[in-house]
């Protein structure tokens, strides 16, 4: 795993080190089922493990435990039928809860027992390697299966860290990930981390792969299932079933946790040389209300929250808009190749609101977006909440309206430098389209200008020679902190034509516009 996607895991783990997580075990072999533990777990008090690892595993720093290797056949490369093999992730760093992970056979559930003899350890870290660790346990679980070339098994999913898991299809690597449930992200509290603390494989049914996993935290426990079908776009079939402790007003359900850092918009607040680093650039949303929502992601100066009200939701993901390695001129990063994730509900979510929320950072490190639904009523305790959806990690397009939204830049007006400069470039729009183009709290906006962009030669380099309109507009905020704006393309009969484009304006961190 390269240290950069590492990082993301550890920083999302690394934050969660005060929740902690449960105890709650299995008993192999006596067919339990996870759901009812689940359900039975909240109704219990919680109880924190220790987060104190023993020998060899404890106080490890970043390159002590990259030299933990599962070894194949003890821990790695385990067969999972024709298709699949699974390796079992050893504990350390920020990966302190012991997860027990299991599999169903024809004998009943076997688990998968922990020992350190299951690992190699690089020399330069390690010495004396006791053959026994108590308290420890596995961090987690990857999956691997012929995805890229039919005579190797290539990894597609990882479990580990909190509730969080990534997966890639194709040609892909990784980037955003996905977690059961979040609680408290973007509140003025903290936020909690609910933690996998049981995992069970299930015999491979075709290309599928099902895996439950029990979880547990403070305010809630929880039970997920999910169907994970790699290949081009790899898709996860889930079940979300939760049990709260308490009341729970600010629950995020499928939530996607991915990185912004810089990129067109508002690409000063970094001095770094690729014009983008990122891995998504944009929320999507495809309403209830049959409308598609594009929301540009940014970097801001402080925590924004952004929520969009809505009623049963076709889908909403966040996506990478620009694969081409000229939007980030990173050889090693390879953001182009990073998935875009799309939530696709099954069955009536009811009221409720995607929300996005935009964390300040000063590195690409951190994973500071975060995107979820979030159900209009609380839930109560001792009550019981099951969500179904997909997920679908892919390198296609983000959904659009007929027309499709290519990219949006921003910046200072050289001569006005109270004013704010916006392009939003558009593929295949009719020649009868106009635009409509509001913005609120008292801030003003010029009048949108439409342009023709080249359609062949370098300057339209990636883009298949498509028609391509620039719409130009200036916005002076005045005196605001903050300003929404909301640009449709509409036709000679009023309907929109592409994409509503959204976006927050925010002050620079130098207070700037």
């Amino acid at each position: 795993m390269h240290r950069r996607s590492f990082l993301y895991t550890a920083t999302a783990a690394a934050t969660l080190m005060g929740a902690g997580g449960s105890h709650a075990q299995a008993t192999p072999g006596q067919g339990d089922s996870l759901l009812d533990r689940a359900r039975a777990l909240a109704q219990e008090p919680y109880k924190s493990p220790g987060t104190k690892l023993p020998k060899p595993f404890g106080d490890l720093d970043y390159d002590a435990y990259r030299g933990i290797v599962p070894l194949p056949g003890r821990a790695a490369m385990l067969e999972l039928g024709d298709r699949y093999a699974v390796d079992l992730l050893p504990p350390g760093l920020f990966f302190s809860t012991p997860v027990t992970i299991d599999r169903v056979t024809e004998s009943g559930i076997v688990p998968f027992e922990f020992s350190p003899d299951l690992f190699s350890f690089d020399l330069r870290f390690f010495d004396d390697i006791p053959a026994e660790a108590p308290g420890a346990g596995f961090s987690g679980l990857r999956l691997r299966t012929p995805l890229n070339d039919p005579d190797e098994m290539n990894e597609f999913l990882i479990i580990q860290g909190a509730s969080y898991f990534r997966a890639i299809g194709q040609n892909m690597v990784y980037g955003l990930s996905a977690r059961t449930v979040a609680l408290g992200t973007g509140t003025d509290g903290p936020e909690e981390f609910p933690e996998i603390v049981h995992l069970r494989l299930y015999p491979p049914m075709g290309v599928t792969e099902r895996i439950e996993g029990l979880v547990d935290s403070p305010s809630l426990s929880a039970h997920i299932d999910m169907t994970v079908t790699p290949g081009e776009e790899t898709r996860q079939n889930i079940s979300v079933t939760i049990f709260p402790r308490e009341r729970i007003e600010n629950v995020g359900i499928a939530p996607l946790t991915s990185m912004y850092f810089k990129g067109p918009l508002r690409s000063a607040v970094g001095d770094d040389f690729r014009p983008a680093v990122h891995d998504s650039d944009v929320l999507v949303i495809q309403n209830g209300a049959e409308e598609t929502l594009w929301r540009g992601i940014t970097n801001p100066a402080k925590v924004q929250s952004s929520s969009f009200t809505d009623e049963n939701p076709r889908n909403f993901g966040l996506y990478q808009s620009d694969r081409h390695f000229s939007a980030f001129q990173d050889t090693e990063a390879h953001y182009g190749r990073r998935p875009s994730a799309r939530i696709e509900p099954n069955g009536d979510w009811g009221k409720g609101a995607v929300k996005l929320i935009e964390i300040p950072t000063d590195d690409e490190f951190m994973d500071n977006i975060v995107a979820f639904w979030t159900p209009a009523e609380a839930l109560e305790e001792g009550s019981e909440h099951r969500f179904d959806y997909d997920i679908v990690w892919t390198l296609a397009p983000a959904p659009d309206a007929g027309a499709r939204i290519l990219q949006t830049r921003s910046g200072i007006d050289p001569i006005d430098r109270e004013v704010l400069q916006f392009v939003v470039d558009f593929e295949n729009l009719p020649k009868d389209a106009w635009p409509e183009l509001k913005v609120n709290n008292g801030a003003t906006v010029s009048d949108p200008v439409l342009l023709e962009l080249p359609q062949s030669g370098p300057e339209a380099e990636g883009l298949d020679g498509a028609e391509r309109i620039r719409v130009a507009f200036r916005l002076r905020p005045r005196n605001n902190e903050n300003a929404e704006l909301r640009l449709v393309m509409r036709g000679a009969a009023n309907q929109p034509l592409a994409p509503v484009w959204l976006h927050r304006w925010t002050r620079a961190r130098d207070g700037g516009v």
